[in-house]
């Protein structure tokens, strides 16, 4: 993708030329782009209308399934998406679908030029507003902000760095990573003079039960496995954003983390 990006302007340049011919290809090729915009903003509508009434409470995780065999093709989250969904996307598809329609309607018509671009700034706004519903899913920075307003503390990251590495990036912390090596990071790990960075779980309980203070960001669905490993007393949620939470060996107010999340010892 990104190796490809010098090519748009030079093939902007001939896409234009060849729209200015006014070949007969061109003409037939507007037709092919009708019936093509016209499904897509028809399926955009559709979608739009089914999911108008569904409520969307929280953020868009909570209607996502998962599907990590995919995940290693390009659009392989695609999977994730349900009907349910949908319902968080309301406004980006309703945009979409007028963008569609717009360029639908000057396919075949002298104004193809002009309505082709609004058709893609409209588009280009339902792709934001779409990137801002699933920020909570895609994106670790409301747990970084989080973390920012708490006191200092140490930082942990569970299993993958990858799944988490927006965390260092927006609050600048050191990491101790925790059943860390992984891919690259196994032999990296083992090399001479690496950084003692990595922890296993006797290690995170041993610190854990000491008196500085921890942060250990996670999935949301570790925390049973938290519980088992240090005791359901022994740390809090203190934040969870989509599917992710930060659990700390000090108590914490969490009066406004989804029952879900919340650390049973202080459900009681």
């Amino acid at each position: 993708e990104y190796y490809s990006m010098p090519c748009y302007p030079a093939l902007a340049l001939l896409i234009g030329s060849a729209m200015a011919s006014g070949d007969v290809w061109i003409k037939r090729g507007n037709r092919i782009l009708f019936a093509v915009l016209l499904c897509a903003g028809v399926a955009a509508g559709s979608l739009w209308l089914a999911v108008r009434g569904v409520a969307a409470p929280g953020d868009i995780s909570a209607a996502l399934s998962h599907n990590p065999g995919a995940y290693r093709l390009s659009l392989g989250h695609m999977e994730d998406l349900t009907l349910k969904s949908f319902a968080y996307l309301r406004a980006p598809l309703l945009v979409a679908a007028i963008a569609f329609l717009i360029g639908a309607a000057g396919a075949l018509t002298r104004r193809f030029v002009l309505t082709t671009v609004a058709m893609c700034v409209l588009f280009f706004q339902a792709a934001r507003l779409a990137m801002v519903a699933f920020d909570p899913y895609l994106s670790s920075r409301p747990l970084a902000e989080a973390l920012l307003k708490m006191p200092p503390g140490e930082l942990i990251v569970d299993h993958h760095y990858y799944t988490f590495s927006s965390i260092a990036f927006y609050t600048g912390q050191p990491e101790l990573l925790l059943n860390g090596r992984w891919n690259n990071f196994e032999y990296g790990s083992n090399a001479p003079g690496a950084p003692d960075v990595f922890l296993d779980d006797a290690g995170l309980k041993r610190l854990w039960m000491q008196g500085r203070r921890f942060y250990v960001v996670a999935k949301a669905d570790q925390v049973p496995r938290f519980e088992n490993l240090l005791g359901k007393g022994n740390f809090s949620v203190i934040e969870a954003s989509g599917d992710k939470v930060v659990l700390t060996n000090q108590r914490q107010l969490t009066s406004g983390l989804p029952a879900a999340v919340r650390s049973p010892a202080l459900a009681e």
